[in-house]
């Protein structure tokens, strides 16, 4: 007769306990001066300005707090909403020209056709490397009708051209030293991008019988759409803080530029000459939520792919 042992149990290997890594400080070292920085130029302000909107100087009692007032007091405000029309006026006019004319000038050159594109190049570019005082201020002599190049022609020819530096076109002047600046800096932007489309998709066109137009519709343009959206976006800004130029012209033409003419230089009106910091930083506020509301949906728009 034969006994059989009892069965043996075997207990389940349990896995070693790991001790947890000790949080490491080193990405830190790295990126701390850099939070520093941005901390004390870009977000402390920004929370100032809030802090300073949500108050009020009062005849009586000083500052007090007053909530949102402010915000609401420049909702009703006739030249703030004058000021944002103004802009939205310029933004929507100038800023497809001024593209447009990038763009253009950017396919010419990319083009492989243009003698003496090198150039091209930098002097369509150099009007960026001008100072936009020196810009403005050179301008505005041209406009001058009694000591600059339009009255100079008035008296030459004997012809009476238009003043512009009058109210009816003076922001159209603004538009064409804005677009005399930049086209060149949106212009780079474009032919960067044109510059690293790959030579296999021209080749394939080429094979296809694609003539310039099918190029630059079914290639260029879709490969340099990003660049597109960033110009778009840098262009939107740039309009919304249009300051030194109609600031510059204003001695010249204190009749065509108030003081509310931009909301920027709105906002400098209230800060420095009213001495209303409040309402001031409000103004500024607004307008900065405003324009990353605007890019935001541009972007969004821009590189949404199509189905």
């Amino acid at each position: 007769m034969t006994t059989s042992s009892p069965p043996t149990t075997v207990e389940p290997d349990t896995p070693p306990r790991t001790r947890r890594p000790k949080r490491s400080w080193v990405g830190w070292t790295f990126v701390g001066p850099f939070m520093a920085v941005f901390t004390l130029v870009f977000l402390a302000p920004i929370g100032y300005s809030i802090y300073l909107s949500l108050f009020r100087d009062q005849l009586i009692g000083g500052t007090s707090f007053v909530g949102l007032a402010n915000y609401q007091q420049a909702l009703q405000d006739e030249q703030f909403w004058s000021a944002l029309g103004r802009v939205s006026l310029f933004l929507v006019v100038q800023v497809p020209i001024m593209l447009f004319l990038a763009l253009l000038v950017a396919l010419a050159i990319d083009s492989g056709r243009l003698y003496g594109k090198n150039f091209f190049r930098i002097t369509i570019f150099m009007p960026y490397a001008v100072p936009a005082v020196v810009a403005t201020l050179m301008w505005g002599f041209m406009y001058g009708t009694r000591f600059g190049l339009v009255g100079n022609i008035n008296d030459a020819f004997g012809v009476s051209l238009p003043d512009p530096l009058s109210p009816a076109l003076v922001l159209a002047s603004i538009g064409n030293i804005v677009t005399w600046e930049f086209v060149g800096y949106n212009m780079l932007i474009f032919y960067s991008a044109l510059r690293v489309i790959p030579h296999s998709l021209y080749e394939a066109a080429q094979i296809d019988g694609a003539g310039q137009v099918r190029v630059i519709t079914a290639i260029k343009l879709p490969a340099i759409r990003g660049a597109l959206v960033i110009a778009t976006i840098f262009s939107i800004i740039g309009s919304f803080q249009l300051f030194n130029e109609p600031s510059i012209l204003q001695s010249l033409a204190p009749n065509a530029i108030t003081t509310y003419f931009t909301p920027n230089l709105f906002t400098y009106s209230l800060s420095f000459s009213g001495q209303q910091h409040n309402y001031a930083a409000t103004v500024a506020i607004i307008m900065g939520l405003l324009t990353m509301v605007i890019a935001y949906v541009v972007q969004l728009r821009g590189m949404r792919k199509d189905v």
